[in-house]
């Protein structure tokens, strides 16, 4: 079996995706995502331009030696582009073995290590008595795991909290929004919201919380400590993921579970964090580490150190990021949780279920890219911040 042929789709069926599909010489085809919010089309022309020459005719088994092969041969290899388009590659070629094997993926991981994978909603509300009711519905709906956040007093929006509340869609369509920051008056609410959460539902429905990125170490220490009454499952991204130094102080001051890692690119980028045991879990994702091939590999290291996995899963991931994670996440021996966000309409039809996640290409013509960007941050003072 030999590569033939790879294509390129971007479309936009309620938000942007770009995704992979590459064509073997006996009719079958595998799936990857390579979606990077705001930078669609560098992803893409990276894959048309560079990539795709460089893996036809090559053996589709071979993923080892291409996943080498595309990582060392760009010299000026990393980042978000690179291992994106990587990423996509990989999966695609690990969807085209497990088709041509007729198995499905976690046989070729290693077998499934648990009986099925806990994910956790999203909850979000204008205030904490809004978010106590969406917090109510996802219990209703059998969830054992809610992410909660609540929109601050003072602030007109806030990360995490939107209109639509089982859709959350941060990315906005034209140029990025600007949003105002304050680090104060967040501080005040979060324990309050946690407060109430607890007085509401008890012990038992696991809590989590997303800072994204927005505090320093010790305004992160801070939070941390005052959360502990109110047992998070974790706190996420409380500093500047690349600040890794930083967790040091964080971890001396507190006992509530830490995340980070949507935005890492490599084991390098998580390599203190994981052999000093300053994280509880590990946020890489398939399509932002570089593909399965990888991503395994960064498992069984964390595993080493006793740190969990928490892949990525927001609606900027595709649901072929979605279907590859979870058989990642049923193979993997130090699996924690995966995070699930509801895709709209429109990107379940072009992106429809069944043995697996297929693409329907014509029907995803019809809804061509429009550029979209996250948010940025600026404080009550204007200075621009991290969103």
């Amino acid at each position: 079996m030999k590569i033939k042929d790879a294509k390129v789709f971007v479309c936009s069926p309620g938000r942007n995706f770009v995704t992979l599909k590459i064509y073997t010489d006996e009719g079958i085809y595998g799936l990857g995502d390579c979606t990077l919010n705001g930078r669609e089309l560098a992803v893409a022309n990276y894959l048309t331009d560079h990539v795709i020459p460089c893996i036809i005719g090559r053996d589709p088994f071979q993923t080892e030696d291409i996943w080498q092969y595309l990582y060392r041969g760009a010299y000026w290899r990393k980042g978000p582009v690179t291992m994106s388009a990587i990423a996509a590659v990989d999966m695609a070629l690990w969807d085209i073995k497990g088709k041509s094997l007729n198995t499905p993926l976690y046989n070729l991981l290693g077998g499934k290590s648990r009986t099925g994978v806990m994910v956790y909603g999203h909850a979000n509300g204008r205030d904490i008595e809004e978010t106590g009711d969406e917090v109510e519905k996802y219990i209703e709906q059998g969830y054992l795991a809610v992410r909660a956040q609540s929109g601050v007093p003072g602030l007109p929006t806030t990360y995490g909290v939107s209109d639509d509340k089982m859709f959350y869609e941060p990315a906005a369509k034209g140029l990025p929004p600007e949003n105002v920051w304050s680090t104060e008056k967040y501080l005040m609410q979060v324990p309050k919201l946690f407060k109430a959460l607890r007085a509401k539902f008890g012990d038992e429905i696991h809590l989590l919380h997303d800072s994204h990125h927005r505090l320093t170490p010790i305004e992160a220490a801070r939070l941390g400590k005052e959360l502990e009454p109110y047992r998070l499952f974790w706190l996420e991204d409380p500093v500047a993921a690349e600040l890794q130094q930083g967790f040091r102080i964080i971890r001396q001051h507190t006992t509530t579970p830490l995340a980070v890692g949507e935005i890492f690119d490599t084991v390098w980028d998580a390599n203190v964090l994981i052999t000093e045991q300053l994280i509880d879990y590990l946020r890489m994702t398939v399509v932002r580490g570089g593909g399965i091939t990888p991503l395994k590999k960064i498992a069984a290291f964390a595993d080493m150190y006793h740190v969990r996995t928490g892949c990525h899963g927001a609606t900027d991931l595709s649901p072929v990021t979605m279907g590859a994670a979870l058989h990642f996440d049923i193979s993997v021996s130090n699996f924690g949780i995966q995070e699930y966000m509801r895709h709209t309409k429109e990107t379940d039809e072009v992106f429809p279920h069944g043995h697996g996640v297929d693409f329907d290409d014509k029907l995803a013509a019809k809804f061509p890219y429009e550029r979209a960007y996250l948010p940025v941050n600026r404080k009550l003072d204007g200075t621009m911040w991290n969103w």
